[in-house]
């Protein structure tokens, strides 16, 4: 007896065993309970992801006479009638399989055609199934156009194509479109596990989950990707056998590889990839797994509750949660950047593992606040208040801060606190802004007379702050680590755009409105530049509504400036001549404070 393919073998029979298409399924299921039948469909999507199953089981359903010979139209059909046998045979006289790439022309679409003048023979329909259809040339379509919009009762359409781009819009607005999606990893290990189990072939998980991700969203694939593993390790599916079949790159390259990034070893990362390189493993595929596990070191950082319920069975996702929590989040995001654009690059370079190792070593050249060997080049670094990012609602410069005395804090503290190293004073109030002189090249109209630009009448919202008793300790606390540069990137985020509530002792609790900025790595960094300058030992963050930051703080002062900087403009009398007398004009947003 010859031997079926598991692709075969397990193709669905009915609507209950297609896994993957919920959408569609529900669709057909509810249209053929209610006899409510469009006259065509069409069916998109990837290869091997069920659009012939699909066509099969609905000419099924459209044909099923029942057990007892006495069926209808059902979304059931039993299978054991002579048009289920014969349709899941092929050789059912009522239902026609047409392959569009090898039968494209006019000639064989006018010969399908001269069929639908005739009644069904044996079945209830006639149904015409032409696969790939966008192969059809556009005379073809032309040819089939009428009969597809007004056919016979007894006549029913199912167009199938990977490409729906390539199919005449005369056709799409003739049918019912159902896209059939690539199905998700999950989804497939979860088949072929039913599928090996009724086989009893033994598996090993983690060759599964290699097989899955492998058939890139197909089911097809996946099935036959198992067949050739199956007779690849002798009837057992292990995970170093079907590794090897694959030519996968084991993951444990690319945590290792992820970790040394981290923590900035780069002899690690050129060792790693000198074994990439001994073991012939294909330098674009790390790249590719690589992407695949930052994405999901990604997604961790981004929902922390997900890390938290991770499957203890995958040790792939414990070890990602692990390096989401080492990894900051921006660094994530750079790597992965890094890694897409790379994959590209290996072509170009003469050795793809030496592009490889480049592509690596980038992030530590790259690396956000990390050190490098050469002298740096010149910083664009948030280092006064006037170029922090905000606006502010009551336009009141900040005061000059000063070393803090031991005052009565916060009912939330415990006892009085005085920092160990005192603060250097920050400069005082500015004096009047300068006003930069910026050309306009705004023609007036002819008899044109504007007012002068009124200057700014409020901050936004977004800038609005109410003073706190630790708000002066703390923006000048912060202003001090952000000239030093001791804290960049996120940690200074954390740090402008944060409230400190209450210290006690050596534990300082601070307030942020962004469960985004709450990075376990970033309160670590922050925690650690504040010991070294003298200050608190350990921190706490909550999240909650902050009335007082040192970003507001230092957008009020930009918002105030600003305000000044207009007003100076628009009561100098050489330019209320100019607007008195030339009919000149002050263009929004050309002033700028020096």
């Amino acid at each position: 007896m010859s031997y079926l393919v598991l692709a075969r073998k397990y193709r669905p029979r009915n609507f209950t065993e297609m896994v993957g298409q919920e959408h569609v399924v529900q669709a057909l299921t509810n249209a053929l309970t209610q006899q409510r039948l469009h006259h065509a469909y069409l069916f998109t999507g990837t290869r091997g992801v069920g659009k012939t199953t699909v066509s099969r089981i609905l000419a099924k359903s459209l044909n099923c006479q029942g057990a007892d010979g006495n069926g209808g139209i059902t979304a059931t059909p039993c299978g054991v009638c002579q048009a289920c046998t014969d349709i899941d045979s092929g050789r059912f006289v009522d239902y026609t399989e047409l392959d569009a790439a090898s039968n494209r022309g006019v000639d064989e679409v006018q010969s399908l055609l001269e069929q639908a003048v005739y009644k069904p023979v044996q079945g209830r329909f006639k149904v015409f199934m032409i696969d790939e259809v966008h192969m059809l040339t556009n005379t073809a379509f032309n040819a089939m156009l009428k009969t597809l919009e007004e056919p016979p009762e007894y006549l029913k359409f199912v167009l199938a194509t990977t490409d729906p781009q390539k199919v005449p819009v005369t056709v799409l607005s003739r049918c019912l479109q159902f896209n059939l999606r690539p199905m998700a990893p999950e989804t497939v290990l979860e088949h072929l596990t039913r599928v090996l189990a009724q086989e009893n072939v033994p598996a090993e998980p983690q060759a599964l989950r290699l097989l899955a991700r492998a058939a890139r969203g197909s089911m097809r694939d996946a099935l036959s990707l198992t067949d050739q593993a199956i007779a690849f390790g002798s009837g057992q599916l292990q995970e170093a056998g079907v590794r090897q079949m694959l030519g996968a790159v084991d993951r444990s390259y690319v945590f290792r590889l992820i970790d040394a990034l981290a923590q900035g070893d780069g002899r690690t990362v050129v060792e790693t990839s000198d074994a990439l390189r001994q073991n012939g493993l294909s330098a674009a595929s790390t790249l590719e797994e690589m992407s695949a596990v930052l994405q999901r070191m990604a997604v961790f950082q981004a929902v922390p509750q997900m890390a938290d319920a991770v499957d203890a069975d995958d040790p792939e996702a414990a070890e990602t949660a692990r390096l989401a929590a080492l990894m900051p989040a921006d660094e994530t995001q750079l790597l992965y950047s890094l890694c897409l654009h790379g994959r590209g690059e290996l072509g170009l370079a003469p050795d793809e593992y030496a592009a490889l190792t480049m592509v690596l070593l980038r992030l530590l050249a790259f690396k956000p606040g990390g050190t490098a060997t050469a002298p740096p080049a010149e910083k664009k670094t948030l280092t006064r208040a006037e170029q922090a990012p905000a606006p502010i609602s009551a336009p009141v410069p900040p005061p000059a801060p000063v070393a803090p005395a031991p005052v009565a804090l916060p009912v939330r503290t415990v006892e009085n606190f005085e920092p160990k190293r005192p603060l250097a004073p920050a400069s005082q109030a500015p004096a009047a802004p300068e006003v930069v002189a910026i050309p306009v090249r705004v023609a007036p109209e002819p008899g044109e007379r504007l007012q002068p630009l009124p200057p700014t009448a409020a901050a936004p919202a977004s800038a609005r702050y109410t003073p706190t008793e630790e708000g002066d300790f703390w923006h000048a606390t912060v202003q001090q680590l952000v000239a030093a540069e001791a804290i960049t990137a996120l940690v200074r985020e954390l740090a402008l755009q944060s409230q400190l509530v209450a210290r006690d002792g050596g534990h300082w609790l601070l307030r942020v409105e962004r469960e985004s900025l709450n990075q376990p790595t970033a309160r670590e960094r922050l925690r650690a530049a504040l010991e070294a300058t003298g200050h608190a030992s350990q921190i706490s963050v909550e999240v909650g509504v902050v009335i007082d930051s040192p970003a507001r703080r230092n957008a009020a002062a930009a918002a105030e400036r600003q305000r000044r900087a207009e007003e100076i403009v628009a009561n100098d009398p050489y330019v209320q001549g100019l607007m008195r007398d030339y009919g000149a004009r002050i263009v929004p947003g050309s002033i700028k404070p020096a």
